[in-house]
């Protein structure tokens, strides 16, 4: 009955765990999640009234496909104002979050067999929503010694006749890794030479805390005419159920996105939008302080994580998220509630830490690391000292 396209179509994982760990919450089990991606801050006032200002001026109708002109506007004078970017308002599109202006993407540039590079480890729905084109997405690893910085030898080995686009995702999830700019350069120069889209999703971009945020767009005008950046109001503003994404890119392929968008969503929602044109053009004090909550949290949870028997985890420099290395727990032997199961994965270890600690973590499986489990430190302090006490304890009980 249904579609071949689904027969590979992986649910979320980071979806799945928040499911079970709320599902657990319900029966009254005192669980400590550490799997959702969205901060744990409430979205700023100054946000939340310009929504209900909205509202109350009959902003509630249908917009422009690609957004009100207004939010356009404030969306190109931020690419200008952090990554020094021109945008003329054609080639901007606003949609309902980035996950839906990725998939616009794959819709506008992938023909069935075209082949899309990803940094490996990678966020879980670039594969998936390659394949439901028709497309193929090629894993190129990146190294745990090296920060999981991207690799710009092993992307040009990847790189066949199929190969029509190129997607970087700095800061990255899950491993917190920003790319250096030299390795930028090379890969830009390398999608130059070889006549490829650069997409780079950088939705981490105002929770970079090592170093300068580089937009491979920034790289030199001849980088800029091929490449579609997308961010979002979701990380920097605490604006994840708001459900706004932008992007600034090639006039060309901006207006395809818009068509497509046209077909199967139309405009992202009106009072949204408005809340972001508040969001991305008042102040940005509260982003700094969110960041700078971030930064201080990394320090606590990574060092819990290495003091942890069998765990090791290198110091993310962006995002919110810890890609903590558990290949050290493999072959130890948990006596679960009903079999004793040898550690093989990072299905087993999610699954035991959740039995065991009652804290949810994500598998890295789907990010394209068997060897590592994804946590997100977006959460208080005392929840993070909690959940790395149960993990302490858990692990120790191991045989």
């Amino acid at each position: 009955m249904l579609a071949d396209r689904l027969k590979t179509l992986a649910p979320s994982s980071t979806l799945a765990v928040q499911a079970k760990a709320k599902a657990l919450r319900a029966r009254g089990v005192d669980v400590i999640s550490f799997g959702a991606g969205e901060p744990d801050f409430d979205t700023p006032e100054r946000i939340k009234q310009a929504a209900v200002e909205a509202m109350r001026r009959g902003q509630t109708k249908y917009t422009e496909v690609g957004g009100i002109p207004e939010l356009r506007a404030a969306v190109s004078a931020k690419f200008k104002r952090d990554q020094g970017l021109d945008y003329a308002p054609e080639e901007i599109l606003v949609s309902c979050g980035a996950k839906h202006t990725l998939y616009n993407m794959v819709v506008a540039l992938l023909n069935p067999g075209d082949e899309m590079l990803v940094p490996s480890p990678f966020w879980v729905s670039y594969p998936e929503q390659v394949r439901l084109v028709g497309g193929v997405p090629v894993p190129v690893a990146t190294q745990e010694r090296t920060g999981f910085d991207l690799d710009p030898d092993r992307v040009r080995a990847a790189v066949t006749p199929r190969t029509k686009v190129i997607l970087l995702n700095s800061p990255n999830n899950p491993t917190g890794a920003v790319f250096s700019r030299a390795a930028l350069e090379e890969v830009a120069r390398l999608a130059v030479e070889r006549d490829l889209v650069l997409v780079s999703d950088e939705c981490y971009e105002p929770l970079t805390f090592e170093g300068r945020h580089v937009s491979v767009a920034s790289l030199g005008p001849e980088v800029k005419a091929r490449t579609l950046v997308i961010n979002t109001c979701s990380k920097a503003y605490a604006m994840t159920g708001w459900r706004i994404g932008y992007c600034g890119g090639p006039r060309a392929l901006v207006r395809a996105m818009t068509d497509v968008q046209s077909q199967v969503t139309s405009n992202p929602t009106s009072i949204a939008q408005w809340a972001a044109v508040e969001a991305l053009s008042g102040p940005q004090d509260e982003v700094a302080k969110m960041a700078g909550e971030f930064d201080r949290r990394r320090h606590l949870i990574v060092k819990g994580l290495n003091a942890l028997r069998g765990v090791s985890c290198v110091m993310p420099k962006g995002a919110f998220y810890a890609f903590a290395n558990v290949s050290g727990l493999f072959g130890r032997t948990w006596k679960g509630p009903e079999k004793t199961t040898a550690l093989a994965g990072s299905l087993d270890v999610t699954a035991f830490l959740l039995e065991e600690a009652r804290v949810a973590v994500v598998p890295g499986l789907d990010f394209g690391s068997d060897a590592h489990v994804r946590l997100s430190y977006a959460t208080s302090d005392a929840l993070i000292a909690e959940g790395l006490t149960r993990m302490d304890a858990a692990v120790r009980k191991l045989l």
